[in-house]
Parts: C-alpha cells; sequence; structure tokens
C-alpha cells in the first residue's frame, strides 16, 4: 500500500472514531434544546474554523480527542453590569446585537448607559439615552460583541444545566454510546470481509506475506493454497507447517502451492528468527472461508465485542496493579504508528483495528476519571441522589485538576513514543 493512502487512512480512522463520538453529544444536546457553541476535532489552535447555524465547527491542531462546548458548561459571555455605556442594534423591536466596545465606530445603533439587563430570564434591557430611560427585548438568538469576538447569548432554557438529569446524562453518554455502535458496525464490517472459517478446514492458504522476507523474495502470493514441504503434505495442519519452517533455519526447502488449479514448487530458505530462535519465512497462513449471512454477522459482531471488551478491562487490571512499564503504554504517536502499521496489511485488518479503536475509547471515557464523561455522569447521579447539583465551581474544579494530569500523562508517553521512535525501537 502506497505511503499516502496509508497516511490517509491513519487520519480518517482517527477522524471517524472522534467525530462519532463527539456527534453523540452534539445530536443529543441539539435534541434537548442546548445551545452547541462549539463542535471541535482535536485540542490547541484552530487550524479550520466555519460556522453554520448557532454552531461552529473547528478543526484544531492537537489529534488528541474533540469536545462539544454547551452553553453553560463554561464561563458565559462577558457579563455587562448596570452603568456601563453599550450600544445595541435593534431589528423587529427586539435587540439582535449588543456591542461593548469600540461604540463610536458603530453604525446603526442605540447608545445609552445599562439601568437593567437580564440575558438568561426575562430577555430584556433598559438604556439611559440622553437622559431617556427605554426598554428592549432582546431576541433569544441575540449576539453579543467584544474585542471582535462575537458570542451568541445563551437564555437559561437553552443551557445545559437548565435540563433535568436524564438530558444531561443522555447527551453525556451519548458520546460513548456512539462508539459501541460504531464498533459494532465495524466488526460486521469486518466479518463481511474476512468471512467465516470453514468447518472443518481441509487446507491452508497464503493469508499475508512480509515484505523483504524469504517467503517475499520467492514470489509467495496471498490466496495461494500451501499443499506441501519438501514433498510432505500439509493440508490443514498448521502447527506441522510452522514446525517445518521453524527447524529449517538456514537451510533451503521446496514449498509447493496451488496457484490458479495448478502446482507451483517455491523454493526459499528460512531465515533464524533472533527473538524466538526458529526459522522463519514471512507469512502467515489461514483457513479457507466462506461468505458470513446477517445473523452471523450480528451474532459474531456481539462476541468480538464481549471479548474485546474483556481483553480492555484485564489490560486496566495490569494498569491499576503496577504491572504496566512506562514503556508499555503508548500515546497518540504509538497509536498512529500502530494504526500506519496495520493499514498497510489492507483494508480489512484496518476495519478491525478500528473497531476496536472505538470501543476502547467508548469505555475510556466512561471510566470515573475527572474529566471524563464516566465523571460527569457520575457527579449527575450524585445530583439525582441528592436532589440538588454539587457546587459547580467545585465540579468544575475536578474536572480541570483530571484534565491536567490526563494531560500531563499524555505528554509524558508521547515524549517517551518519540524517544523510543528515535532509537528504532518498536
Amino acid at each position: 500500500m502506497e505511503t499516502l493512502q496509508v497516511v490517509f487512512l491513519t487520519v480518517f480512522v482517527f477522524f471517524l472514531i472522534v467525530t462519532v463520538h463527539e456527534w453523540g453529544h452534539y445530536f443529543f444536546a441539539k435534541r434537548a434544546g442546548i445551545l452547541v457553541r462549539e463542535f471541535a476535532i482535536g485540542f490547541g489552535p484552530k487550524l479550520f474554523s466555519i460556522k453554520r447555524g448557532e454552531t461552529r465547527y473547528t478543526l484544531r491542531l492537537i489529534p488528541a480527542g474533540g469536545f462539544v462546548r454547551m452553553a453553560g458548561e463554561d464561563p458565559e459571555i462577558v457579563d455587562v453590569k448596570p452603568g456601563q455605556t453599550i450600544a445595541v442594534r435593534v431589528a423587529g423591536d427586539r435587540v439582535t446585537r449588543i456591542y461593548l466596545d469600540r461604540l463610536d465606530e458603530r453604525t446603526n445603533v442605540i447608545r445609552g448607559e445599562v439601568e437593567a439587563i437580564d440575558l438568561e430570564r426575562r430577555l430584556s434591557v433598559s438604556l439611559n439615552v440622553e437622559g431617556e430611560s427605554e426598554r428592549y427585548d432582546i431576541h433569544p438568538q441575540a449576539v453579543m460583541i467584544a474585542k471582535g469576538r462575537e458570542t451568541q447569548i445563551a437564555p437559561l432554557d437553552r443551557q445545559f444545566g437548565s435540563k433535568t438529569v436524564g438530558q444531561r446524562a443522555l447527551a453525556i453518554f451519548a458520546g460513548p454510546a456512539m462508539n459501541f455502535i460504531l464498533a459494532f458496525v465495524l466488526f460486521g464490517a469486518y466479518i463481511q470481509m474476512a468471512g467465516i472459517p470453514v468447518e472443518p478446514p481441509d487446507r491452508l492458504l497464503v493469508n499475508e506475506v512480509l515484505e523483504g522476507m524469504p517467503a517475499a523474495k520467492a514470489d509467495l502470493r496471498k490466496g495461494d493454497v500451501i499443499d506441501s514441504i519438501n514433498g510432505e503434505k500439509i493440508g490443514a495442519d498448521y502447527d506441522k507447517m510452522i514446525g517445518m519452517i521453524g527447524e529449517s533455519a538456514g537451510k533451503p526447502l521446496v514449498m509447493t502451492v496451488i496457484r490458479d488449479g495448478k502446482p507451483v514448487d517455491i523454493k526459499l530458505t528460512p531465515v533464524l528468527d533472533p527473538e524466538s530462535g526458529v526459522g522463519k519465512v514471512g507469512l502467515t497462513a489461514a483457513y479457507p472461508t466462506r461468505q458470513a449471512g446477517f445473523g452471523e454477522t450480528i451474532v459474531r459482531s456481539g462476541v468480538l465485542m464481549k471479548d474485546m471488551t474483556v481483553s480492555i478491562f484485564e489490560g486496566f487490571k495490569k494498569l491499576i496493579f503496577g504491572e504496566f512499564k512506562l514503556d508499555d503504554l503508548g500515546g497518540p504517536v504509538r497509536t498512529a504508528e500502530v494504526t500506519s502499521q496495520i493499514a498497510m496489511r489492507g483494508i480489512t485488518q484496518l476495519t478491525s483495528w478500528a473497531a476496536l479503536l472505538s470501543l476502547y475509547l467508548g469505555i475510556f471515557n466512561l471510566l470515573p476519571i475527572p474529566a471524563l464523561d464516566g465523571s460527569r455522569l457520575v457527579f449527575l447521579g450524585l445530583e439525582a441522589l441528592r436532589g440538588r447539583p454539587v457546587d459547580p465551581n467545585r465540579e468544575s474544579m475536578v474536572h480541570f485538576i483530571g484534565f491536567a494530569m490526563l494531560m500531563l500523562l499524555m505528554l509524558a508517553v508521547t515524549y517517551n513514543d518519540i524517544l523510543r521512535l528515535v532509537r528504532g525501537e518498536h
């Protein structure tokens, strides 16, 4: 597979998984009537930005996730206080734009000193205009302009905190849920592409040939039927094939394959693998497969979801009990490296890997770690039990500390990944 294609597929996998996750948050927030200010892929400086309707869609520099910024989650727009001089633009008897600076440059506006203003409940403003008190209603989608930045106001009923616990929990849980759905669909696509092993198997097929190894140099091809080695029939005995190759390190052998219905003799010499101490030729074999039916695809996708979930939690268990070293952990750099390696093996394997990454992202985000979706759901659960929300300032501080710790961990593993690449380690 060409390098440019591998890079594109690697980037696409990350983009797909993160976008689907954030779209889950976005969709159910909008369904609940929450104002979504920004839908972002990545963190850090903006690379691309476009506004459609009420939401700004951005692509940011650091490809380590994404976020959906909802009104009411962060400190809202600049506070306007009585006594402050502002300018407003009125259309249809309602204020549509509120200017806080550079007032002399504004045209077609009404300037005055604020007597009273309510941007959340009554949506009104009273201004002292040349000694006269004038009251105006404010449009619920009015825009406030300060320091060259436009921000749409958020009435209380459009803010995240004004919604029921159930609506907020659904908007948060929807992100991981969409990753689970995507993983299930991708596992199904993988099963359709890879097929189901024929039972009982009657032969072995060349499944993958590694570049630079004896099998590739001898022109073994994917799909060749492995008939015999040195005249000894292999049939469907995978262990026998591995054993004969392993015992022949440095010794020429003849592998007979069936290609296009005809026997072809392939001469090759296994090379000694220093780690295992046995001979290898650089191929993997597989049993013949058949097309999976619709019902089989559904069932097997579910089985893969279950098995991979168990494996992921076993990894978490090792991490918690200190069975991992820093070198065992991988950040975005190592994940991208592995993804590119798998992409070179073909779209079938990449689909399976993308499904696993999506499943992992969904599970990881549901862990009760501050700043993750799981932690936010814990706070909503406490609110449901107590009958009142946790102090927003305390919750924000918990999430901030958690986010900072996650970023420090990411920086540490990324630094370690870069050092490993520089040293040429894998």
